[in-house]
């Protein structure tokens, strides 16, 4: 379903621009082969000017050939009776697998944005086993909690959604990730000077931003699919477009070096900024009070315990798992 509603923004041109040609190459399974080639078939008959080619496959050392950015958007739901490591590891399979193909075949400067959850550890599962692709290269997608937290930020101020902007996401895509207030904007004032209600801001907004996913499950019968679509187009044009002066967007990247002491060796949503060329910088120097700091260290033990249930995916002889059973992983929520 995101797959969807994102190819044909993709073809478009909505992403990438409007002079910039595009080829697609689809993943499927044998399962999925008849769907794949039904949006084949959609996407010609659209006849979009820029889109060149659509290519489907279900090897993905075929598909992935000389690609130049790469959007692993699948991944399996837990299902019922089914143990949260037991998840880790079958998503984790998953992406080794496309990880090393990655590594094989791909452009060597491709960009990787994992969608598919929990889309930090899978992400760090996938730059494990591509050693030839920069770690720097590799994403986690959580501009949809961005977005999120700007919609209820916006809500409450009573304004439209534009006029709120520097939200950061910290942490990992699931119930404890930190959506940031303290940093974050409103019409270019601290948006703790316009809502004022700080009872509101830890304890009404910030559960609310984290359980988002669950709530429009309940609702919807089933995740997030167009707004999904929508923040994957928003992560890629952050990184194709230079970022506006002062300004910054969350990203799940690489932790080693990062300027907030997040253990290394993780991908960890943190603030960053691009000059328009696929790259990107971690944004430093922004405040953290004790309560964002707490929440953060949360996070960050918690994608620490998923990425002792996958060690084995990862070439970490030492790992072990020993994910709290209290933990709703990314998908749950």
């Amino acid at each position: 379903m995101i797959s969807n509603h994102l190819l044909f923004k993709l073809a478009s041109g909505e992403v990438f621009g409007h002079d910039q040609p595009i080829a697609l190459n689809l993943l499927g399974s044998e399962r999925s082969r008849d769907a794949l080639e039904g949006v084949a078939m959609e996407l010609e008959d659209s006849l979009f000017p820029l889109l060149r080619e659509v290519n489907i496959g279900i090897e993905a050392t075929e598909v992935f050939r000389d690609a130049d950015w790469a959007l692993l958007i699948g991944a399996k739901p837990r299902g019922p009776g089914m143990e949260r490591a037991d998840l880790l590891d079958l998503n984790g399979q998953i992406f080794a697998e496309q990880g090393k193909a990655l590594n094989a075949v791909a452009s060597p400067d491709v960009k990787v944005l994992v969608v598919g959850n929990p889309c930090n550890t899978n992400a760090l599962i996938a730059l494990k086993n591509a050693p030839r692709i920069p770690s720097k290269n590799f994403h986690a997608l959580t501009r949809l909690d961005e977005n999120r937290a700007k919609c209820q930020l916006a809500l409450k101020a009573g304004l439209f959604y534009d006029n709120v902007s520097n939200v950061t996401i910290w942490g990992n895509h699931s119930t404890t990730q930190v959506p940031d207030f303290l940093n974050a904007k409103i019409n270019g004032k601290p948006a703790t000077e316009v809502i004022t209600d700080r009872k509101w801001l830890e304890e009404e907004f910030t559960p609310r931003v984290q359980t988002r996913g669950g709530a429009l499950i309940k609702k919807w019968g089933r995740s997030s699919a167009a707004s999904t679509a929508v923040s994957i187009v928003d992560a890629i044009k952050s990184l194709v477009n230079p970022t506006p002066k002062g300004d910054w967007f969350s990203s799940g990247v690489f932790t080693t070096g990062n300027p907030y002491g997040i253990a290394d060796d993780l991908i960890f949503s943190l603030p960053c900024r691009s000059k328009g060329d696929g790259d990107y910088e971690i944004v430093p120097d922004l405040q953290i009070d004790n309560y964002l700091y707490e929440r953060i260290k949360k996070s960050e033990k918690e994608l620490l315990a998923e990425k002792k249930c996958v060690a084995h995916l990862i070439g970490d002889e030492n790992g072990y798992c020993d994910l709290p059973e209290d933990t709703t992983l990314p998908g749950e929520q």
